[in-house]
Formats: C-alpha cells, structure tokens, sequence
C-alpha cells in the first residue's frame, strides 16, 4: 500500500504541476526565472532569516533533494543571519505554479526583504550556492571594491602569488613585477595588459596610464574585473586559484582589454577604442569591437579566434568557448549583431548570426550555426541549428567544463 501511495502522489503532482516537459535524453527542462516579488513569512508561513534565506520547493520522492537539504543546512549553520526553508511542492503547489517552478529540487535565494534574487534549478553545486549567497550579503556594499570595501579577491591573489614566488625561485621576479609589487588590483591589471598590449606607436608606459584611467573613473569596471576572475574559478577546472586567470589567460586578458577599449569608445575616444581593438586581436587573437556591451561574470574559454560584433549584446554570467563568432549575415547594417541573454553557454565553434535573440539560460552546441532566435532554457545543436534538448541547470554558463563537454 505504501508504495502505490507514493506512486499516486508522485503521478499527481506531476499532474498538478501541468509544467513539465520532457527533453529528448528524459531530463526535465529547467523552469523560467523567478518573478520579482516579496516572499515574505505571510507567504510562506515561516520567518526569514535578517540577511538572507534559501526557499528550497521539494518532494517526498526526490533524492537529490535530501541532499540538497544537507547542503543548505550546513551552509545554513556557518553563516549568521541566513536561513533555510524547505516547502513540500505538493503542499505548496499555488506558489509553486506563480513562481513558475517545474522541478525539484528548486531553490530560491531571498534577500533579507524577501525578494527573489538567484534560482537554482536541480541540484546545486556548492560553488554555484556559495557564490550565489556571496552576492546577496555584498549586494548592499560601496562597489568601490578598491578603497573603503574589503578586497577579498586581492589578497587572495597576493597569497597565493606570494606562495608561488617562494616555492618557483625563478619566477620571483616576474611575480614581484606583475602581482606583488602593486597595492590593487587594478594597477596589477593595467600593468600586465599594458605589457603586452603595448607597441612603438603608444608605449607601455603610456598605455598604462590609459588603463589606469579607465578602471579608476569607471568602479563598474572594477567589478566586472572581479567577477569575471570569480567566474573563472569557479567554471574552469583547470584554473585552482584567482591568479591564474590573472597572471596566464589570454581569454580573461581580452576581456579585460576590451572592457578598456568601451569605455573610451563611450567616451567619445573611437579612434583611440578602435586602436585598442586592433591590438587586442593582434596580440589575443580576439576580436571584440568596442562598441559591444559585455556584461559581467563571463568567461572565454581559451578564446581563440572569438569575434563580437558592434551591436552585440552579452548580458551577465555567459560562458563561451574558443571560436565562437558573434556576428552579422552581411546583409543588413544598423543593429546587426546577437544579443544573448543572461546565463547562455556556447560551445566552441559556434556561429550566431544576425540580430537574433538568444533566450535566457540556452545552451548552444559546438559546431553550431546559429540563423533564428533561441528560446529560454533551451538547448539547440547543428548547422542550421535546431532544439534538441533542455539544460539540466537553469542557466548552463555556470556549470563547469567538464560538465558541459560531456
């Protein structure tokens, strides 16, 4: 009897949710984004926690979600003023419907006003909850990360550049240089990209200044920088600590370079950007014209041979492979370029052309060409690219590589 009872109960909340739908490979596809909105205790009859809280929507039958549970708790238990609430889906299936949640495990992430401000659909990866927590207690803090607000991200590069110096003799120097020898971030950076950026016609001394100039009157800047290395890490398994990207990624040094040539290219200094964008490509083998607006959280993956387009737009939390062409069909002139939405993961290879849309949290298979738009949370592959499945997470940039190449 307990057993038909459980089979009953698991057909009528599949049937109560009326959401699902089935990928090719039998996975469930990953729900739409949480809607804005207050979760207060009025709504889910349980308090908040001061600073934060996980609503994590589950079901009796669900595996993953049992450990899900353990997760939270124990990160639950080492940070004050974050709670965890756990909500039977069956039980709370009106708000689950609003909420536009299709699986679980699901889990929400509240700020201390109860808004919806990160989703996690299945089950999480630590790196992926930690970071998600980690931008809603910093969320109220100056991002003027380099003077009044504590950088974390910096002493930690200078920790572990400061081991590697001792433990590599014959790199001491080259790590005193480029890391040790300067007190943020930032003049670190400008440092390195001006290094290799630098030519006869503006020198690395002046290049730098340039630089400089543009991380400090634009703090945005400042923290896309450390978001960026932030996705790295916590994406690349082959990167183990914050100052590899910084010291060794050409993928993370175009980024940043780019983020440089925008700002004067916002500033009305084209030609200046433009220059820029042509060292860029000489020296990195990308192509990013500054007139394309990046945001932040990305990650290029050995980046060779990228090219973005001037009416590209990337939004936050992307991750993309080495020959990825962002571009236009040659056809038309004005807004010609891919926007791509937040959370899109795009495999090596692949073309994106024309002024598409690519929906939230799709997915984009190797090889793959690109010509229509993409729907959200949806994986499409081949030439001319076609759906062929749902991302198991809700937004696959922020799975790792070794995730996303299986």
């Amino acid at each position: 009897m307990t057993g038909l009872w459980v089979v009953g109960a698991t057909v009528l909340l599949a049937l109560g949710f009326g959401l699902f739908r089935r990928a090719t490979d039998g996975r469930v596809a990953s729900a739409v984004p949480a809607r804005e909105g207050d979760l207060g205790p009025s709504r889910l009859g349980r308090p908040l926690g001061e600073r934060a809280t996980f609503v994590q929507f589950s079901s009796e039958v669900c595996a993953p979600c049992r450990a899900t549970s353990r997760l939270l708790g124990e990160l639950v238990a080492h940070e004050p003023g974050v709670a965890h609430v756990e909500l039977d889906a069956a039980e709370h299936l009106d708000l689950a419907r609003e909420l536009g949640i299709s699986r679980t495990p699901t889990v929400l992430l509240l700020d201390s006003e109860g808004a919806v401000r990160h989703r996690i659909v299945g089950a999480p990866r630590r790196p992926d909850v930690l970071r998600a927590l980690q931008n809603i207690l910093e969320g109220t803090k100056a991002p003027d990360m380099t003077t009044t607000h504590r950088d974390d991200v910096w002493s930690r590069i200078r920790t572990e550049v400061g081991a590697d110096a001792q433990a590599e003799p014959a790199l001491a120097s080259f790590l005193h240089t480029n890391v040790l020898s300067h007190s943020r971030l930032e003049d670190a950076l400008s440092f390195i990209l001006a290094s290799k950026l630098g030519s006869e016609t503006i020198t690395s001394l002046s290049l730098r200044e340039l630089i400089r100039r543009a991380f400090d009157d634009d703090r945005a800047i400042s923290v896309a920088v450390r978001e960026d290395l932030r996705a790295v890490l916590s994406r690349d398994p082959a990167c183990r600590d914050y100052s590899m990207p910084l010291l060794y990624f050409k993928g993370f040094h175009a980024l940043q370079a780019y983020r440089v040539a925008h700002y004067y290219w916002t500033h009305d200094r084209p030609a200046l950007a433009l220059y820029l964008q042509s060292r860029i490509s000489e020296v990195f083998a990308v192509d990013i014209h500054p007139g394309a607006r990046i945001g932040k959280g990305i990650m290029f993956d050995h980046a060779t041979s990228v090219v973005i387009g001037e009416t590209a737009v990337v939004e936050d939390d992307f991750s993309m492979l080495h020959e990825v062409t962002l571009g236009g069909t040659g056809k038309v002139g004005g807004d010609r370029h891919p926007k791509i939405g937040k959370g899109v993961m795009i495999g090596a290879g692949a073309k994106v052309l024309g002024n598409i849309r690519v929906g939230e949290g799709a997915r984009i298979g190797a090889g793959s060409v690109v010509l229509e738009d993409v729907p959200p949370y949806t994986t499409v592959a081949g030439v001319p690219a076609r759906p062929v499945s749902y991302p198991e997470n809700a937004h696959p940039a922020l799975d790792d590589l070794d995730t996303i190449e299986r």
